[in-house]
């Protein structure tokens, strides 16, 4: 009868011990995006006050209708909630995190605390190891599997991306929607993003036969071939299959981000207030300036603030908006995570129970469910909120 008793009493300890490890990452991870979200108000603060250029800006910001702040932190709320619902569906298909009696909902507690750790450090969406994969490796999930499925998840979002550019630009360019029709800031993106998924499509099956010759003298570029190939083909079986759920939540995050941008120029008194599809284009297009590795979010910010005024925005008025929908992006995602921290801090009780990290954490490494070890030398591409 003891014996019986012994193995499950062991197991709920060990899932505890993990969930406690991962729990007392996340405090940390959630503290430095406070302090960078801090230091971002403040930066920005002290830049458009000493820039006489900017007073304008700074103007606009500290008159903000705060009725549109409100509706912009739900609407945020919305897209964030779209990023957890696909990630949840990409990243944790089998429900691996709620194993062990860890509870319901699991998942989306990890996603929101993945968001509010603060995923993308300089690098943008692609660098580098983030809070999020060391999360869910403290929470038992094999290193491999978290890098081949946020890269998964990254690389659908960048589809839908792409996706959207293609249709958003094509719409501009004929005249179906209104707002721009300078082909070159159309037409040209549309093509660009339309031939990177044709080539994407096309090439995933040599991408596979290619990394398989390579392994043996490249083994880095080998095992960027092969996830890329291998991301390709599981995002056209969620179309095969009709699993149609993580694209309807990738498509919602990315609408309802730009949605928050576009009413942040109503925030900031803007007028007139730029259309729709050019926030999209500018948005789209502008995030790719998270790459640059740059404090306080400036490559995201140059980047989308600089297509807006490419697309015909003002200059004050595009700074303004897009300094209030960072803060706003910096500012869910750190409440989000908050809540879904203290919510499993209540559920496993005081962190001071883990396992010392520099002990018995080392020797008894996360495995998947069929025992093997997490260990891989895989890297862990970053996914979340875009250049935030």
């Amino acid at each position: 009868m003891e014996a019986g008793t012994v193995k499950p009493n062991v197991e709920r300890s060990t899932h505890g011990d993990r969930a406690r490890h991962a729990l007392r990452h996340a405090k940390g991870a959630l503290r430095r995006r406070v302090i960078e979200l801090v230091g971002f108000l403040v930066v920005v603060y002290v830049v458009l006050k000493l820039i006489p250029a900017l007073k304008q800006a700074l103007h606009a910001l500290e008159h903000a209708s705060w009725e549109w702040v409100v509706a912009l932190l739900a609407i945020e709320v919305l897209s964030e909630t779209g990023f957890v619902f696909t990630w949840s569906r990409v990243v944790d298909p089998d429900d691996v995190l709620a194993r062990g009696e860890r509870g319901r909902r699991m998942d989306q507690h990890v996603a929101w605390m993945q968001l509010g750790g603060g995923l993308l450090l300089p690098g943008g969406t692609w660098g580098g190891a983030g809070a999020g994969g060391l999360i869910l490796h403290r929470f038992g999930m094999p290193t491999k599997a978290i890098a081949e499925r946020q890269f998964n998840l990254g690389f659908l979002n960048t589809g839908i991306d792409a996706l959207a550019l293609v249709v958003v630009g094509l719409g501009l360019a004929t005249g179906i929607l209104a707002g721009e029709d300078n082909l070159l800031l159309t037409l040209l993106p549309a093509a660009v993003a339309g031939a990177g998924i044709v080539a994407a499509i096309l090439l995933a099956p040599r991408a596979g036969a290619a990394a398989k010759r390579l392994e043996g003298k490249h083994r880095k570029t080998a095992v960027t071939l092969a996830t890329l190939a291998a991301a390709v083909e599981d995002t056209k079986r969620l179309f095969r299959r009709g699993a149609w759920t993580p694209l309807v939540g990738a498509v919602a995050y990315l609408g309802f981000e730009t949605l928050v941008l576009w009413c942040a120029f109503r925030a900031v008194h803007a007028n007139p207030v730029p259309g729709f599809p050019i926030v999209v284009m500018a948005y789209i297009i502008g995030a790719l300036g998270g790459s640059i590795p740059l404090p306080a979010s400036a490559g995201t910010i140059g980047g989308v603030a600089g297509m807006l005024i490419v697309y015909g925005v003002a200059h004050n008025t595009a700074l303004a908006a897009v300094l209030l929908h960072q803060a706003i992006g910096l500012l869910v995602p750190v409440i989000g995570g908050g809540i879904a921290y203290m919510i499993l801090r209540r559920r496993f009780g005081p962190l001071r129970h883990a396992i010392d990290a520099s002990g018995a954490s080392g020797a008894s490494e996360p495995s998947d469910a069929s025992g093997a070890s997490g260990a891989s030398g895989a890297s862990v591409p970053q996914t979340g909120s875009r250049g935030k």
